[in-house]
């Protein structure tokens, strides 16, 4: 069995490297290994899951020992977010595809992102499966190449835009990444998860405090949590739709799950514990008064991400077994349903032309079903019984009331408060794009939705009008300037050039979705199981000697 533990991160490159041979000349063999690779991800992860239940399973590879050789371990918590993501990534492959599809985009940016995409996914696996510092470095620097290519296909100033400044921040956290792993290193002579957890013990408290505040930082960035979160609202909403899902949905708990790896098994104690804590209420605040403020439904969504990320912050301060157990749930929840409501943008995008709600309307009328697959996981998110929002945001909130310390009853108050504004935020979406009336001049089946560039070329045209010039770009009788083949022009794209909006969105995207949506709606079907298993694993995390002995065993 712990030959199977370096699978999730082989075959994805294996793959790579063949999709990167096919290219746009062999476009369905690129698509099938693509969906072939993923699915099999899935049943390796399902399996690597169950087995991690008995007992970690770990892998040396080159049959070196720590700290020489590259160790990969599967416990409870890895094998966990390994089905998950592989879970939500293939969805979003497969609502990629409709998409690319639907939009006859058969050239660069779909062929460049297939490879794009499962380094991307290999990279996920390999920051879940690492088991020392310097691999798990390795696997952001894997995901950080990928993360670039993917904000910024198609080339638009925007999104070149976006992905610089995501890059910027990301590098910046690498190099204090890197630092970290020096002090590490000169101070114990490893980077082994497991030999760290023992020799930690025995440096001195002004050390291991260092190490630990500048690893939470890296991972708080990662994790995009206050005050290090403001690139996400900038870098996200630009990107394509499955992208910003994939990015909002899962690499931001890439960074939750190093917090809640490295505070369980190298920094037991807690010290930092009412750091998190205050953290965690600022991210929670101030997140969702962001979004409170916001009418473009992406930004609105990529400041709930920035709010409820706070929610699982709470439950690592917290540090105890209920707590971080009540995180383990939150993650494996905010992974699926954040994904599905960035994936339901997208369809609102391509269905109204917009994703701005002052120009939205009537979709509960004029499209029922996408109306469905915004109203489940919204009320999800919102934390409304019976679903699993309501499940892990009730675990963690009796965490904090069994704490029973100021700090985290103030923590209880805020994460009440930050559930009724997430509730308002969504009932305003719903309202404005769904219940109410359809404005005038909202886009209509067969819209030209146009890049940023295009619309500042027809700017220019307005402009060279005013000045006597031809009129290239007539409008409508409302004002609403309009293509020469009909249509309004729209300033924002899903793929980074024109395309068609469709009153029926394509059958492959609105699947995709729909199964992202069953997918959430499991964990309530399975809450008892669900709570039972990541209990387990927050015990073996906080217990920690499994991990030790099966990666230091002889």
């Amino acid at each position: 069995m712990n030959a199977l533990v370096p699978l999730p991160v082989l075959l994805p490159l294996f793959a790579t490297g063949l999709s990167l041979a096919a290219g746009i000349r062999l476009k369905r063999f690129q698509r099938f290994i693509s969906v072939a690779v993923l699915t099999a991800v899935v049943v390796i992860s399902v399996v690597l899951m169950i087995a991690a239940d008995d007992g970690p399973l770990s892998v040396h590879l080159g049959d070196f020992a720590p700290p020489l050789g590259i160790t990969l371990v599967a416990d409870r918590l890895s094998g966990l977010m390994l089905t998950v993501s592989s879970l939500v990534t293939l969805c979003v492959l497969v609502y990629s595809l409709g998409q690319g599809m639907a939009d006859k985009d058969d050239e660069t940016p779909l062929a460049v992102f297939h490879p794009a995409y499962l380094i991307l996914v290999a990279g996920i696996a390999c920051t879940f499966l690492a088991g020392d510092l310097m691999n798990l470095f390795v696997g952001f620097e894997i995901m950080l190449v990928s993360s670039f290519v993917l904000l910024t296909l198609g080339g638009t100033g925007p999104r070149i835009r976006a992905g610089s400044t995501y890059v910027i921040i990301s590098l910046l956290s690498s190099m204090i990444f890197l630092v970290a792993i020096a002090i590490t290193y000169a101070a114990t002579g490893t980077v082994n998860f497991a030999q760290l957890a023992e020799r930690f013990d025995d440096l001195s408290l002004g050390v291991t405090t260092l190490v630990q505040a500048m690893l939470l930082t890296v991972f708080g960035i990662k994790a995009a949590v206050f005050p290090v979160a403001a690139w996400v609202p900038d870098s996200y909403p630009t990107a394509p739709a499955p992208v910003t899902a994939v990015f909002a949905g899962l690499l931001t708990k890439v960074g939750v799950y190093c917090m809640l790896r490295t505070e369980t098994l190298l920094f037991p104690g807690n010290r930092l514990g009412n750091l998190l804590l205050v953290v965690a209420l600022a991210s929670m605040i101030i997140g969702i008064l962001g979004a409170v403020a916001q009418t473009d439904l992406k930004r609105l969504l990529s400041f709930t991400l920035i709010s409820h990320i706070g929610y699982m912050v709470f439950g690592i301060g917290l540090a105890d077994r209920a707590g971080i157990g009540g995180a383990i749930v939150y993650v494996v929840h905010h992974i699926t349903v954040q994904t599905t409501l960035f994936l339901v943008a997208g369809l609102i995008e391509r269905r109204g032309g917009t994703t701005e709600l002052t120009r939205l309307g009537g979709l509960a009328r004029s499209a029922p079903l996408l109306s469905l697959l915004f109203f489940v996981p919204a009320m999800n998110i919102a934390g409304i019984p019976p679903f699993s929002g309501f499940i892990g945001k009730l675990a963690l909130m009796r965490a904090g009331v069994d704490n029973g310390s100021a700090l985290a009853w103030v923590l209880v108050g805020g994460s009440t408060l930050t559930s009724l504004l997430t509730l308002y935020v969504v009932v305003k979406v719903w309202n404005l794009a769904f219940w109410r009336s359809e404005p005038p001049g909202q886009a209509a089946e067969g819209t030209v939705m146009e890049s940023q560039e295009d619309d500042a070329d027809d700017d220019a045209d307005d402009d060279a009008a005013d000045e006597g010039g031809p009129a290239v770009t007539p409008q409508d009788d409302q004002g609403i300037p309009v293509r020469p083949g009909g249509g309004q022009v729209v300033a924002t794209s899903i793929t980074g050039k024109a395309v068609t909006t469709t009153k029926r969105p394509p059958r492959t995207m609105l699947a995709a979705t729909a199964a992202t949506v069953v997918l959430g709606l499991s964990y309530t079907v399975l809450a008892g199981p669900l709570a039972a298993y990541t209990d387990r694993s927050a015990q073996e995390l906080l217990t920690r000697t499994p991990y030790i002995e099966e990666v230091l065993r002889p």
